[in-house]
């Protein structure tokens, strides 16, 4: 190998590993915040008409008590202010009945899409679940396109790098869940990226999907969401779910 291709490959794994950190790094943040800032962004919102309304029903009955005899208040304005907010109270019990329905419908769903465990999934995922010791995700390629592959746990730390030799059409790369120093890891969620390079040494990201067993089906802030393991990735993510599965390593 020559020291243009050494110099290629470490730029290329460098590039790989520093998007499977970055997806880490997001990972960590959305799942730390997301379903709080759904939960208090609702509850603020109910909160916020519910203040307006006792506000207004407290300003009014001063006014009431405080205008002048000989001038009170027309009955035009009287009527339309109290139509406003009969608008907004009944904005409050509608947004209550609205998230009822939602919790409702999201039950039904639950109940749906609980069909689905067992089932092999494929999902446009940066999220590499591993389970039973073994993960794999599939791309596109080129005959003879150098890819590198980086896998980062949820600290963010690269524990897995591969430079391979793409053939024409779909690739998959499996994983048999060790380290780079053949040490085996825990099942659970990773995150991975895949890189190429050109003839200029521009890197680039491949488009790729994930692949995992479908261990479970639950609520997620915004959307349901499929477990394999304990991997949890948007249903909207997921491109293809058949019964059974079969993958070759490289």
């Amino acid at each position: 190998m020559t020291t243009s291709s050494i110099s290629s490959e470490t730029q290329l794994l460098q590039a790989a590993e520093s998007s499977a950190k970055s997806s880490a790094n997001t990972a960590a943040t959305t799942s730390t915040s997301d379903s709080s800032t759904a939960s208090s962004s609702s509850a603020s919102a109910l909160s916020s008409l519910a203040d307006n309304y006792t506000t207004f029903l407290t300003l009014l009955t001063t006014q009431l008590k405080n205008q002048d005899p000989s001038s009170p208040m027309s009955t035009d304005t009287f009527t339309s202010e109290l139509a406003q907010f009969a608008g907004v109270e009944q904005q409050v019990e509608t947004n209550k009945n609205l998230t009822t329905l939602i919790s409702l419908n999201e039950d039904g769903q639950l109940t749906s899409d609980s069909s689905l465990v067992g089932q092999t999934a494929t999902a446009d995922s940066t999220t590499l679940p591993l389970q039973s010791s073994s993960a794999s995700l599939s791309f596109s390629g080129t005959s003879g396109e150098t890819v590198a592959i980086a896998v980062a746990n949820s600290s963010g730390t690269i524990v897995k790098d591969a430079v391979v030799s793409a053939t024409n059409g779909t690739n998959t790369w499996t994983w048999d869940g060790t380290d780079n120093s053949g040490n085996q890891l825990s099942d659970g969620s990773y995150s991975v990226a895949v890189e190429t390079i050109d003839s200029s040494g521009d890197t680039s990201a491949v488009p790729f999907t994930v692949n995992g067993t479908i261990t479970g089906v639950t609520k997620g802030s915004s959307d349901m969401e499929v477990e394999m393991g304990s991997a949890e990735i948007p249903m909207s993510d997921v491109t293809n779910v058949s019964g059974s599965s079969s993958s070759t390593g490289s």
